[in-house]
């Protein structure tokens, strides 16, 4: 069996699908998971061209999420295509309005959180390093990419990694 969102033939892991009903999952690679919850390559989501017209709501749901987060102008030309029932549109929405920034336990980060670094960091074109053990207070989610936030460390503002962060 394939995967449904990249058409990969590795085996599959179910993958819980947020915002909609209870306990709605799909089965996917986990190269598509770590993506999802990563920093994704767009190269890879070539398939979603298909996988948005799948019958199942929630690889629907998966495929669009997808696509808004690509910023590339095919992802952008296949959104403009997308239909979705009042449902399935419903279900999108409400994964957009939950944060997907998530720390490196997997705990949601919400704007104005303080959180600590957990690795020391270059901060490039900054000229330091950020140390383990530094807090940083009052962040901000980066809109499009759920694995960055920015804070201010060391009087400069910068962009982090979130799974370089621990919620406090």
């Amino acid at each position: 069996m394939s995967c449904p969102l990249c058409a990969a033939d590795l085996p599959l892991t179910n993958f819980a699908v947020d915002g909609g009903p209870e306990g709605a999952s799909v089965a996917i690679c986990a190269t598509c998971s770590d993506q999802i919850t990563g920093t994704p390559q767009p190269d890879h989501w070539r398939g979603l061209a298909s996988a948005m017209w799948d019958e199942n709501p929630a690889i629907q749901v998966l495929a669009v999420r997808m696509l808004k987060r690509l910023k590339t102008d095919w992802s952008q030309d296949l959104m403009d295509q997308v239909y979705l029932d009042e449902d399935t549109q419903a279900w999108v929405d409400n994964i957009a309005a939950e944060s997907a920034h998530k720390d490196s336990n997997g705990v949601t980060l919400n704007a104005g959180d303080n959180v600590v670094l957990i690795k020391d960091l270059p901060v490039k074109g900054g000229g330091f390093t950020a140390k383990r053990g530094t807090a940083v207070r009052g962040i901000s989610l980066v809109a499009d990419n759920p694995a960055h936030i920015e804070g201010r460390v060391e009087g400069q503002r910068i962009v982090i990694l979130t799974e370089f962060v621990k919620k406090k």
